[in-house]
């Protein structure tokens, strides 16, 4: 009979067999912060426009090769509790600003650190995220006061482009100027007058082949599929858009018929193409020239389509056909009837075109204004192609912000040295506590401009020293000179290197949240084993034995 083990103490005597609970600083709080530091170490490495690459395999073996925090999170499944709520705050981050995810990892992570030697002090934890929260608060009311350019008129290209430059430069180092220039004139092509911008309104085709110089910006939508019929191009074209199958309409109740003769069967096929080509005719005397379908095209509609000169467009996405017909501002018929002059899309140009060895059909709209503007990509390996969709992604979030507040910092690690110094001199006035953690707050700030400067190869206390040499005499604008191969310094304002104001408030609010609430944890219960079999008392790799 097997020795019965009694259970320890504490709460892993009331739960389930298998629990585990870990609690005050050695084992919940240093292990926690242990955990975060090494996630927000791993993607410091790919931090600004030197920053590394990272190779992941995801669980369902599709590879990604990027420097984009955002998609090595998502990609990567995090057991760690409290890494997953740094993950969570960046991902907060992704759905707010659409950039920054790096920063509030990295940000996140240097709080967690620098928290960790005033906790070996013997600072407590509720001291320490009291005055994080104060620095906090007043790193938000110095950020406005740091501001150092503005956008007037953000359907102007030259002023978007050069706002938007930084953030393209941060993943695509070499590129940014063509890709910037991309980004700004789809944007601004789609901007309507009234209503705020919607970034899926931007579509991404992405073609392998040729080089990134070869992309291009096209007014309306881009499908990577040929035409079902003979017809390749319309122009003027008069749009019939379907959810159903284009053919011969099925009965509602199943029906038998008996056919008796080669002549009945004769009638009874005729009498079907009879019908679905009054069916065609009907919708050719709408003046509709294109028919869009999300189903398939029947053989003998298809025959009577080339008849009649009839373009046939299948999509396979439903959401490629809602975002067609807004496209060509057309309703989308569950049934096929003729479409009404209303529920008729209209569209410029619909023509296929071969780029490299893919046939596309294009739906393009010569108008000042489109509703929806389509960005090809060109590039050698889908990987690349792929991180280029992410900068473009992260360049229409940059426009979509600035169209809500236009205000922009000083990049380059300015913003960061500069608030680092103003809560430095903070601190001094505050006479508790506090002042420990707030100024253990301005020196994980100075995390930024290390970062970029490690990444770049260049000594990176060196280049903090010059930094806040500059900043003490009044440069508010001076950051790191990326371009430099000594630790040098830069008016960014002359190289167009500006950072997003919302980008970086919601940012550190969600960076300090998220540390905030880690330390808070001084206990972690765990009521289940994660994954395995459920170890029998005593028994070989329970938790029992030790």
């Amino acid at each position: 009979m097997a020795l019965h083990v009694p259970k320890a103490p504490g709460f892993a005597s009331m739960l389930k067999e298998g629990a585990r609970a870990y609690s005050g600083l050695e084992e919940a709080v240093y292990r926690n912060i242990n955990a975060c530091k090494t996630f927000a170490n791993s993607v410091l490495s790919a931090y600004g426009p030197n920053g590394m690459n990272k190779m992941i395999i995801n669980h369902i073996e599709k590879q990604f090769v990027t420097s984009d925090a955002g998609t090595i999170m998502r990609e990567l499944d995090v057991e760690h509790p409290a890494a997953k709520l740094m993950i969570e705050a960046s991902q907060m981050q992704e759905a707010e600003a659409g950039d920054g995810t790096n920063f509030v990892v990295v940000f996140c992570g240097a709080l967690l650190d620098e928290a960790e030697e005033l906790l070996r002090l013997g600072v407590t934890s509720s001291d320490i995220t009291e005055g994080y929260e104060r620095a906090l608060q007043k790193t938000l009311d110095i950020l406005p006061t740091l501001t150092c350019h503005e956008i007037k008129d953000y359907r102007s290209l030259v002023p978007v482009r050069n706002a938007i430059r930084a953030t393209v430069m941060s993943k695509q180092l070499g590129n940014e100027d063509f890709l910037a220039d991309l980004i700004a004139k789809a944007c601004i092509s789609i901007m309507p007058e009234q209503t705020t911008f919607n970034v899926d309104n931007i579509r991404v085709c992405k073609i392998l082949g040729s080089g990134l110089q070869m992309s291009e910006v096209i007014p309306g939508m881009v499908f990577k599929r040929f035409v079902e019929g003979e017809v390749t191009s319309a122009t003027k074209a008069k749009i019939a858009l379907y959810s159903c199958p284009v053919d011969i309409i099925q009965t509602e109740t199943k029906g038998t018929v008996l056919i008796k003769s080669a002549e009945e069967l004769k009638t009874f096929s005729q009498g079907e193409e009879n019908l679905l080509e009054a069916q065609i005719k009907a919708i050719v005397d709408t003046g509709a020239t294109v028919i869009v379908a999300g189903a398939k095209f029947g053989d003998m509609a298809l025959h009577y389509m080339n008849k009649y000169g009839l373009m046939a467009v299948r999509l396979n996405s439903k959401f490629d056909l809602r975002r067609l017909s807004k496209a060509v501002n057309g309703t989308v018929l569950p049934r096929m009837t003729p479409p009404s002059t209303e529920e008729l899309g209209y569209c410029d140009n619909v023509y296929v075109h071969e780029l490299g060895d893919t046939s596309v059909t294009i739906f393009k709209s010569d108008g000042s204004e489109s509703r929806i503007a389509t960005v090809v990509i060109r590039g050698s390996t889908d990987n690349y192609m792929d991180d280029i969709e992410r900068v473009i992604d992260d360049g229409v979030n940059t426009f979509k912000g600035l169209t809500r507040d236009a205000r922009f910092l000083p990049g380059a690690g300015a913003a960061e040295i500069e608030l680092a110094q103003q809560l430095s001199e903070f601190a001094d006035t505050l006479p508790g506590l506090e002042q420990y953690a707030v100024r253990k707050f301005a020196k994980a700030l100075e995390t930024f401009p290390k970062a970029l400067a490690e990444n770049s190869g260049v000594n990176a206390t060196e280049v903090v020293n010059q930094l806040y040499l500059a900043h003490k005499q009044g440069k508010k604008t001076e950051g790191f000179d990326i371009e430099s191969e000594q630790p040098a310094t830069i008016d960014v304002t002359t190289k167009n290197i500006f950072d997003l104001y919302t980008t970086k408030y919601w940012g550190l609010k969600y960076a300090v949240g998220a540390a905030c609430t880690i330390l808070k944890v001084d206990e972690i219960i765990m009521a289940k084993r994660a994954g395995g079999p459920k170890p029998r008392a005593g028994g070989p790799g329970s938790d029992d034995e030790s």
